[in-house]
C-alpha cells in the first residue's frame, strides 16, 4: 500500500494549526508536501514482502564448489539503518550487524541489508525490528542459527524526555543454534570486539 501523500499533506497542515502556526506563511507554505514526500520515504516499507530479497538463494552442497561448504556463522557488521518509532514518530537509526549458520543454502551479501532496509521502513519499535529480521532470516533461509545485534540512537531520548544525547539502545535477537549463550559467544566477539 502506497503512502497516501494528499491526506498526509492534509493533516500535517492541520497538526500546524494545532501548534497555533500559520501554514500559509512562506517559511511553512510547503511544509505539508514536504513532509508528505519524506514520509512516503520513511514508511516505504508498510506491505512489502521482506523475504523477498532473500529469494534467491545459491545451493552450498549443488554449487560449483561444495567442497568449501561453509562450517561457521556468515557475518555482515554495520549495516546502517534508519527507522521511525511508533511511539512519538521520532526517528531512529543506527548500524546492523547479522550473522547465521548456514544450512544448504546462502544468499548473496546484498540481500541481508535490503531485508533491513524494508522492515525499518515502517513505524517500528527497535525490539521487534530485530526479532523480525531474525524470523525472516530465519524461515526464508532455513538457517541453522541466526543472531541480530540492532545498535541505534532514538531522537524520542536524545530530544525529548530525559534528552541523553549519547544515549544508544542494544537489542539482540537470536534463532536456532545461536539462541544458545555459549554458540553466539564468538559472533559477539566479532560484532563488538570484546567477549560476550
Amino acid at each position: 500500500m502506497a503512502v497516501d501523500r494528499d491526506r498526509v499533506a492534509a493533516a500535517v497542515r492541520d497538526i500546524l494549526v494545532a501548534i497555533g502556526e500559520d501554514p500559509d506563511r512562506p517559511g511553512l507554505k510547503a511544509t505539508p508536501q514536504r513532509v508528505a514526500d519524506a514520509y512516503a520515504d520513511f514508511f516505504a516499507g508498510v506491505g512489502q514482502d521482506a523475504a523477498e530479497p532473500l529469494a534467491h538463494t545459491i545451493s552450498v552442497s549443488r554449487g560449483p564448489a561444495p567442497d568449501t561448504l561453509p562450517s561457521g556463522a556468515v557475518l555482515l557488521r554495520d549495516i546502517r539503518f534508519r527507522s521511525v518509532c511508533e511511539h512519538h514518530l521520532l526517528p531512529f537509526a543506527g548500524r546492523a550487524h547479522i550473522a547465521y549458520l548456514p544450512g544448504e543454502q546462502v544468499v548473496g551479501l546484498g540481500a541481508l541489508p535490503k531485508v533491513v532496509d524494508v522492515l525499518a521502513a515502517r513505524p517500528q519499535v527497535q525490539e521487534r525490528l530485530g526479532e523480525q529480521i531474525a524470523d525472516t532470516i530465519a524461515a526464508a533461509l532455513d538457517a541453522r542459527g541466526v543472531l541480530v545485534v540492532l545498535a541505534a540512537r532514538h531522537e524520542c531520548v536524545t530530544m525529548r524526555g530525559g534528552r541523553q544525547p549519547d544515549a544508544e539502545t542494544i537489542t539482540i535477537a537470536a534463532r536456532g543454534e545461536l539462541a544458545e549463550p555459549s554458540a553466539r559467544a564468538e559472533i559477539m566477539m566479532l560484532v563488538t570486539g570484546t567477549p560476550a
